[in-house]
């Protein structure tokens, strides 16, 4: 395969790649690789079609793309807006839907209208960041956590949370609520910059036959 012309995407693992790969299937980009459970591969291809797919963890992929090791990602929003990376944003996938979200204990949503300074405890903080400085303009402790944000307020460590929401069972089942929602999350494709010049035909073909595989869904 010629990597000048080829196309290469990388893919966050999990549910993500699962269903962007259903869709590249019924645009006629299908990768059969892909499917063996017990491959040890690192990059798929289908040559014929001129694409070769790797997976790799969410926060990765765009730095995958702003430095061309991929010319295309399919990642979360949440994603895209934490890392900040140089790359074109060009189509929302419509699945993967959820919401980033402030939440905090049940019953104590009065905090969000106080002056007083809070903790907020985000596996997201720069998009906490923003949404605190810049939209509420209103300055808060940032506490940077990777596992299980919903503890946090719990055990006393932050008094609310910026996280991402689906259905909001687990913030139930803890005894908190949604208190503001930051902004709507779904997948996106995202292009590197040098790549749209480049082989900007090819990845504008890709664009329509997505659209079109979403509006045939």
């Amino acid at each position: 395969m010629d990597k000048n012309s080829s196309i290469t995407v990388a893919l966050g693992k999990g549910r993500l790649a699962k269903k962007a790969m259903e869709a590249f299937g019924r645009i006629g980009i299908p990768c059969d690789e892909m499917k063996d459970p017990d491959t040890r591969k690192l990059i798929f291809e289908n040559e014929e079609m001129g694409y070769r797919f790797f997976l790799a963890k969410g926060p990765d992929v765009p730095t995958y793309v702003e430095y061309g090791a991929a010319d295309i990602g399919i990642v979360g929003e949440d994603t895209i807006l934490e890392e900040a990376r140089n790359i074109y944003e060009v189509l929302d996938l419509a699945f993967g839907k959820c919401r980033m979200c402030i939440a905090g204990p049940a019953g104590n949503e009065g905090l969000m209208q106080e002056n007083s300074r809070i903790r907020v405890a985000t596996k997201y903080p720069r998009i906490a960041k923003n949404y605190f400085y810049n939209e509420k303009n209103r300055t808060v402790e940032i506490i940077k956590l990777n596992g299980s944000i919903e503890l946090a307020p719990i055990v006393g460590l932050s008094d609310v949370i910026c996280d991402i929401v689906e259905t909001g069972s687990t913030l139930r089942e803890n005894g908190l609520t949604v208190y503001e929602t930051v902004c709507p999350l779904s997948a996106r494709m995202v292009v590197n910059p040098v790549s749209m010049k480049m082989k900007g035909e090819k990845i504008d073909r890709l664009i329509e036959d997505w659209k079109r595989v979403n509006l045939e869904a």
